[in-house]
């Protein structure tokens, strides 16, 4: 009986497909987004200015200076987005206390003291924290 001969079988090449996954544009939407997108540069000048001073902020006068008032539902959870720093789905304490700089860079922190005033007036579940529909019913409230 023969032996049949070697079988050779040409060298395997691993084609690994080469492609990206890239997320809907409006997945990044808040994180590109700045405040100047929203909100007209002027007021949030004019507004960050009336609030200069340590203990003046007032969220309701605030809002309402940096047109925010008059946004729609959808252009006010852009803000918050903007605003939650850590992209947590809430704004905290520590995030709550820079909500200036979150309008302009170069603005004040809050005092301790208008935080926790700002926190007791959002905070509306207790969980100390502000989620997104809560800043929500804190600007339609203003």
């Amino acid at each position: 009986m023969a032996v049949p001969p070697p079988v050779s079988f040409p060298n395997r090449i691993s084609h690994q497909p080469s492609f990206a996954v890239q997320a809907p544009a409006s997945a990044h939407s808040s994180c590109r987004m700045s405040m100047t997108d929203l909100l007209n540069a002027e007021d949030i000048k004019k507004a960050i200015g009336a609030f200069a001073a340590a203990d003046s902020f007032d969220h309701k006068k605030f809002f309402q200076m940096v047109g925010l008032k008059k946004k729609s539902p959808d252009d006010v959870k852009k803000v918050f987005h903007i605003l939650d720093k850590d992209k947590s789905g809430f704004i905290e304490e520590d995030e709550l206390g820079s909500i200036l700089q979150g309008f302009s860079p170069d603005a004040r922190n809050l005092s301790p003291k208008e935080t926790k005033t700002l926190m007791a007036a959002g905070d509306k579940d207790g969980d100390g924290k502000i989620g997104v529909e809560e800043f929500s019913s804190l600007v339609a409230e203003s």
